[in-house]
């Protein structure tokens, strides 16, 4: 495809890429949004381990339908299957928005549950549309500002939460103030969410007559074993399964760090959050013109080995003049953050492009599947890496391994030549 041909399509692409990244956006920010404030509940009120459950709670549905997922994203219009997400987005706001308003954390997890299987469905077919809606070589930008767009999401929910959570007071039928913002933030999110998800641009299915996966996770464990004759495709799922699995144990660390290790309040905490995702925005961008051509994939071992080196550097910060403790704090994290998305992205991109087209939606949600296996994992790991050390010597011990990791990736690469 010649520059000038990919520059057209380029540019026909923006307008419609805008729905689709705004429809993302708002549902990241909602879930974002209220998983923060359920959790900062959680930490406030003395039960850290809420968070672990809240995670497996939220990650299960995508192990038990990742193959349906897959199957919906390449037998139907992917537009169809990302306004039926949204559907499901309102029904699971609103049951969390009573169970915020009550306390009931029954309704909570439900809620918790509805949308880990919203992200479920929504997440290959959002994916998915990606490359069919720009060229391969541009589909790493795309995604660096997809990235960024949704990391703004992310901060936005995460932030907004502990401001939200700190509006004093009671409000109707005796609701404390801060959980009534909460709900009634959630339910105008994700009606706007909705009414925008209309405007996604449709194309034809692109396996309109693919076999529904019936034997559900067992379908999805084969498509994954299917992966190991793309030798590449393989290690990068690993790695991208790493990558995600050491952010979300990082998540988990960083509530109880700031609540609980340095007092810090739900505002400030929510920030410490912030600056890594934001990091990891910074660090999406910058993958678009780092991670490119055919080895493009050189740029994850530095990434890994600095994001590494960062962990165990917040070991170290209890150790540091306490004047400046929190300074380091929130840029070792903030930096973390950065090397991770330089991680992170071009592995994402690689996972959307190299599959065959009518096969896109079923290697993405088999992807989704070990990743959120392995995120499932951080939950109870968490617990006990809390029970038992400071959430900063955690950080450490989730350095080292990552270190290890690292040098694992480097000594296959520079084992062979990848094409």
């Amino acid at each position: 495809m010649s520059n000038q041909v990919e520059h057209e399509q380029i540019r026909r692409a923006r307008g419609k890429f805008v729905a689709m990244a705004s429809a993302y956006f708002l549902g990241v920010y909602n879930d974002n949004f209220f998983k923060q404030a359920a959790l900062l509940l959680a930490v406030a009120a003395g039960r850290t381990e809420m968070q672990g459950y809240a995670i497996a709670i939220f990650t299960l549905p995508f192990l038990i339908f990742a193959a349906p997922a897959g199957w919906l994203a390449d037998r139907y219009p992917k537009r169809n299957v990302v306004i039926a997400a949204k559907w499901i987005e309102l029904a699971a706001m609103i049951c969390g928005a009573i169970g915020i308003c009550t306390g009931q954390w029954f309704l909570i997890f439900a809620m918790l549950a509805t949308m880990g299987t919203q992200a479920t469905i929504f997440s290959p077919a959002l994916c998915g549309s990606i490359p069919e809606l720009y060229p391969e070589s541009y589909v790493t930008k795309a995604n660096g500002v997809l990235r960024m767009i949704v990391t703004i999401g992310i901060l936005s929910g995460i932030a907004l939460a502990g401001i939200a959570l700190d509006v004093h007071g009671i409000g109707p039928w005796g609701i404390d103030n801060g959980r009534f913002v909460v709900a009634v933030v959630i339910i105008l999110v994700s009606l706007i969410g909705l009414a925008v998800s209309y405007g996604v641009f449709s194309r034809p299915a692109a396996s309109p007559q693919a076999c529904f996966p019936w034997k559900g996770p067992l379908d999805t464990i084969r498509t994954l074993w299917e992966t190991r004759t793309d030798a590449l495709l393989a290690l990068i799922i690993g790695a991208d399964v790493f990558i995600w699995f050491v952010g979300s144990l990082q998540i988990l660390l960083i509530n109880p760090l700031g609540l609980q290790q340095y007092k810090l309040s739900e505002t400030l905490t929510s920030a410490l959050i912030v600056s890594q995702l934001l990091g990891i925005g910074i660090g999406g961008l910058a993958s678009g013109r780092l991670a490119t051509g055919k080895k493009w994939f050189r740029v994850l071992i530095p990434a890994g080995f600095v994001m590494s080196v960062l962990m165990m550097g917040v070991a170290v910060v209890p150790s540091l003049p306490a004047s400046v403790q929190l300074v380091f704090l929130f840029i070792l994290i903030g930096l973390i953050g950065i090397f991770g998305g330089l991680f992170l992205i071009p592995c994402e991109s690689f996972i959307q492009v190299r599959p065959a087209a009518d096969r896109k939606g079923a290697i993405i949600a088999s992807s989704n599947f070990v990743i959120f296996a392995g995120i499932l994992l951080s939950g109870p790991l968490s617990n006990v890496f809390n029970a038992v050390w400071k959430p900063t010597t955690g950080y450490g011990i989730v350095g080292i391994v990552s270190f290890i990791v690292s040098i694992f990736l480097w000594l296959i690469f520079r084992k062979r030549e990848w094409s």
